[in-house]
């Protein structure tokens, strides 16, 4: 047997690392003229111009240089407030941590509390992020399958604890959730908080699409039912809610005693976000509410738009997504969605995220993200609608 040259040895996570399926159907898409590119997770609208300006001023001072590695003080206090208006109670600007974007968060989330031999517990369908970043750090990522039925995807939390062993360090939990909208209720997040305390499990918790429900102001988060020093980890992002997605900008929200080790994890992959940028996210948090009404009202007339449309064909499967803003259904007859999605490129014109890139309980689903005109998206549905029937 023939070893390989040192150059060519690659460490087994790194090899691992899969391909995502999200991103094949991009590529194979990206340049079709006149395509209607629904496939990832962003809105079609530019960052806000009041959050480009505060970011020009920074440039415009200088501000290119090192910075705090736990994010401005500024930008952490403007978190913090932003927390204070959503929960209506007090937060120390101490308990938040600035990532550059949301994957960073997730990442530095997991490093504290999973590595090798450790084990993850994942809901899915689920962001594939969520398990590849779970398992690129040497953890194993354990994914234990929603139900899909008449009363839409739910979560057996039963099946949730059992698949918990002694090797389990965290439970992982997205609500909304991205791709089904399923949307945990507050009791059911005091289950899953009862049953951590009493394993002594950590919680991280992506609870980016909180702003993004059809009924109320947010969704009910983990910070309704938890105390600040216990062991949760929230995952955040500036992303969704400000159109943000290309500054790549986050925060990560844990109890403050862990916070020289959260600064040191900071250190060792970004070295800190640059501080203009912060500057943008500061008048974000601060004066941009009304652009998150704005974007939810939005999101309300695109999802009726597809759904009701979609269903006419009566040939399609979901349930309207209480929360996030992506459309998660099946059609009827096709049970390879990764062909459906180069098909759907082909055929309708129209770029769809492939449910199997979700894991396998999304066989045979596509994800569509309707953060977008619903002219546009009226447009995208009908199209879907004449290749279906």
């Amino acid at each position: 047997m023939t070893s390989l040259p040192a150059k060519d040895r690659l460490r087994p996570e790194a090899h691992s690392a899969p391909e995502s399926g999200i991103v094949e159907i991009f590529n194979y898409g990206r340049d079709r003229d006149g395509l209607i590119p629904l496939w990832v997770g962003e809105g079609d609208l530019p960052t806000p111009d009041f959050i480009v300006d505060a970011a020009r001023v920074g440039l415009d001072d200088g501000e290119t240089f090192y910075t705090h590695q736990r994010g401005i003080p500024e930008l952490r206090a403007a978190i913090a407030r932003y927390h204070e208006r959503l929960y209506e109670r007090p937060f120390d600007p101490e308990r938040f941590f600035v990532t550059s974007g949301g994957m960073p968060a997730i990442q530095i989330a997991l490093r504290m509390v999973a590595g090798q031999g450790d084990e993850v517990v994942i809901p899915t369908p689920a962001w594939p992020n969520f398990g590849a970043a779970t398992e690129v750090g040497g953890a194993r990522a354990v994914a234990v399958p929603m139900q899909f039925g008449n009363a839409g995807w739910t979560l057996d939390l039963d099946r949730y604890f059992d698949a918990v062993t002694e090797s389990t360090t965290a439970l992982f939990l997205n609500s909304p959730c991205n791709p089904t909208g399923w949307t945990a209720t507050r009791e059911e997040l005091v289950a899953i908080r009862d049953f951590a305390r009493a394993r002594g499990l950590w919680i991280i918790a992506d609870e980016v699409y909180t702003r993004f429900v059809y009924q109320g102001e947010r969704a009910p988060s983990f910070y309704d039912i938890t105390e600040p020093d216990e062991p949760v980890l929230y995952v955040n992002t500036l992303s969704k809610n400000w159109a943000m997605t290309g500054w790549r900008v986050g925060w990560l929200g844990a109890p403050p005693r862990f916070g020289q080790t959260i600064e040191n994890l900071i250190q060792y992959s970004s070295s800190g976000t640059p501080k203009f940028l912060q500057r943008g996210a500061v008048a974000a948090l601060d004066r941009g509410d009304h652009f998150i009404e704005f974007q939810r009202d939005r999101a309300m007339a695109a999802r009726e738009i597809v759904c009701q449309g979609l269903e006419a064909t009566g040939r399609v499967r979901f349930t309207w997504p209480k929360g996030a803003f992506y459309l998660f259904f099946s059609v009827d007859g096709e049970t390879d969605s990764r062909k459906l999605g180069l098909r759907l490129v082909d055929e309708a014109n129209v770029g769809l995220a492939p449910g199997d890139a979700f894991g396998p309980a999304g066989a045979g689903f596509m994800r569509m993200c309707f953060l977008r005109n619903p002219d546009q998206v009226a447009e995208a549905t009908d199209r879907l609608a004449d290749w279906l029937v």
